[in-house]
Parts: structure tokens; C-alpha cells; sequence
């Protein structure tokens, strides 16, 4: 079989399995629910935009925490992940769990923050990358042809990594793209420099493996199961120091485990593609890298994003393959930690 006729199997194969994905929009929709309802103790503000539409703070106004991170992050997954703190033998004493079922759909599928959501120019600019089961009913990505997985509900939820309110010219291109009233719409905002929003970004660490698996060409159909963890920074004020943390959490401290049905040679042609160390700018702390390339994330190799080690467990053959490793040195100088 040719590669092109490869190729369009697969692609075939992915869209039969997705024909069979449930509602990432219905079942994150309790978690929402419950998110607002324990609003108070979360340490969240709930407020309400012209629109009707609901606005979550966690972390601008209103602390937020470690705890409203954690069920934030199940949210962006479409209420198909399991999210948890955990401890770890690493300097940095908790780490973030997730796990996946189904991961392709609730990481590709909903957590991938990658609807672009920007409005104006200029210093009083909008800019946001949506994230979320909200994505799946607007399909605005080319990742969603890919897929073939369009969902369907009244009600939706977007969480955004930013520091103020999306504008109303915002809302309404949502409302419209998700074909939702204002008052079915609910922002979970979560600034980059805040707890929660420190733990749903690391939280990425299993749908990043997941993309950068997506960006090697392999089958997803192919994935069938996926866990990972990775350590928790501290906050940091200063916004590309707190962005280089989360990145750095994974590309240095993150490990993935993925099950996938497929021959020894391609698990183990994935693990070794897979780590963060197999891209050309691995080496340094993130925020220098970005600052490097001029603040421009189109000039950073894209094969960087990866957890830092990897194992790929073949079901047929019930061989793994691991790649990569972890590299606390790196770790302690992106987290700011001080010496004994």
C-alpha cells in the first residue's frame, strides 16, 4: 500500500472510531455545574456579562487555587480525564496526574487550547487561545477535520489563559460559532501567573504527548490508553517566567506513558521521535528559548513541546519502549529554587 492510500485509511479509521465519541459538552456540564456551585470555597468570583453569559475567575480578582486548577483541568478535558495532586521523590514535593481513556478526544478534542479568540490591536488588544469542550462545537481548527468529530449541545464552557475579561465582539463570535445563547456560555478565565491556572496548564502534560504525536503522523486510532504527571511550579508574577515554568514542567520533569495498538518497530520508532530531547532547541529554559527567538513561538521547533520522557506499551506484543529522561538540573533552574 502506498503512503498516500496509508494515509486515507487511517484518516478513515479515525473518523469511524470518532462517529462513536460521546459529548465532551454534556459530560463536562456537571463539572461546570459543580465548579459554580462550590464557587465560594474554591475561591472563585462568578459573575455574569451583558450577554448573559457566565464568567469564572480563577485566579485575576479572586485567588483560586490548587484545588480549582485541578478541576478546571478535568473540565478542558471534557470530563474524559482524571486529574490529580500527587506526591513525588523529586526536590519539588507535588506533581500533577491525568489520566485518559479516551485521550484522543479529550485531549485533541477538548483540552488542545487551540481556538484563537483575539479582538482590537494595540494595547488595548485581546488576545486568547480557547481551550475546552466549547472548541468541539464550533470546529473552527482544521484538527476537527482531521478528526471527524463535530459535537452537539445547548450548553457550553471555554476556559481561556488570560488576565481579563474576553470583550463582547468575543462572546458573540462564541455565541454565534457555538451556536449557544449568552446564557448557556460559561468563561473559566485562568491567568498563567495563578495556582489554578499553573495546574491546568501542567495538567497539558498527557495532551501534549498527544499533539506532538499527532504532529509524527501516527495513527491515533492507534492510542488507546494515557497517563501522565508532571512536577508543579510555583507561581511566578512575572508572565514569561510563569509561562517558561509550566513549559519547563514538561519538557523537563513530564513523563507520559501511552498504550497503543501497532507493530514493536512503530511503538518504538514513536518513542524515541516522542521526547522533548529530540528536538534541536531542547537544552534550555523555556523562557530564555522564547525570549532567543524574539518572543516569536513560530521560530521555536515545534518537536520541542513533548513530555520529557516517554514510554510506549504495544498491547499486541506487550513490549514498552522507553526514550528520554528527566533533567531536575534544568527543573531547579527554571523553578527558582533556592539551596539547601
Amino acid at each position: 500500500m502506498s503512503a498516500n492510500n496509508r494515509e486515507i485509511a487511517s484518516g478513515s479509521a479515525l473518523h469511524a472510531q470518532a462517529a462513536q465519541w460521546p459529548s465532551v459538552n454534556k459530560q463536562a456540564a456537571p463539572l461546570v455545574a459543580a465548579l459554580l456551585r462550590e464557587s465560594e470555597p474554591l475561591r472563585l468570583g462568578v459573575t455574569h456579562g451583558p450577554q448573559g453569559h457566565t464568567i469564572v475567575d480563577a485566579g485575576i480578582d479572586y485567588a483560586g487555587g490548587l484545588e480549582a486548577g485541578r478541576r478546571i483541568a478535568e473540565i478542558c478535558m471534557g470530563g474524559f480525564g482524571v486529574v490529580s495532586l500527587a506526591s513525588t521523590a523529586m526536590r519539588w514535593p507535588l506533581q500533577v496526574t491525568v489520566h485518559s481513556s479516551n485521550p484522543v478526544l479529550a485531549c485533541l478534542g477538548s483540552q488542545y487550547a487551540g481556538w484563537s479568540l483575539s479582538h482590537g490591536s494595540g494595547k488595548g488588544a485581546f488576545h486568547a487561545l480557547g481551550s475546552g469542550p466549547g472548541r468541539a462545537l464550533a470546529c473552527k481548527e482544521e484538527l476537527f477535520t482531521e478528526l471527524g468529530y463535530r459535537d452537539q449541545a445547548d450548553s457550553t464552557c471555554l476556559v481561556l489563559e488570560v488576565d481579563k475579561p474576553p470583550p463582547p465582539e468575543v462572546v458573540e463570535k462564541v455565541m454565534r460559532d457555538c451556536r449557544v445563547e449568552g446564557n448557556k456560555l460559561t468563561f473559566i478565565l485562568t491567568p498563567t501567573r495563578s495556582l489554578a491556572g499553573v495546574v491546568q496548564i501542567v495538567a497539558r502534560v498527557l495532551e501534549v504527548a498527544l499533539h506532538k504525536v499527532h504532529t509524527l503522523g501516527f495513527p491515533l486510532q492507534q492510542v488507546v490508553d494515557g497517563a501522565g504527571s508532571a512536577p508543579l511550579p510555583p507561581p511566578c508574577k512575572d508572565f514569561i517566567e510563569a509561562m517558561g515554568r509550566t513549559n519547563d514542567a514538561i519538557l523537563f520533569g513530564g513523563a507520559v506513558q501511552l498504550f497503543v495498538n501497532c507493530s514493536d518497530s512503530d511503538a518504538s520508532d514513536l518513542a524515541n521521535k516522542l521526547p522533548s530531547s529530540a528536538s534541536r532547541d531542547y537544552g534550555k529554559r523555556f523562557a530564555q528559548i522564547f525570549k532567543d527567538c524574539q518572543y516569536d513561538f513560530y521560530k521555536i521547533d515545534p518537536m520541542l513541546f513533548a513530555p520529557a520522557q516517554v514510554v510506549i506499551s504495544c498491547l499486541g506484543s506487550g513490549n514498552s519502549f522507553r526514550a528520554g529522561k528527566l533533567n531536575g538540573e534544568l527543573l531547579e533552574a527554571s523553578f527558582g529554587g533556592s539551596s539547601d
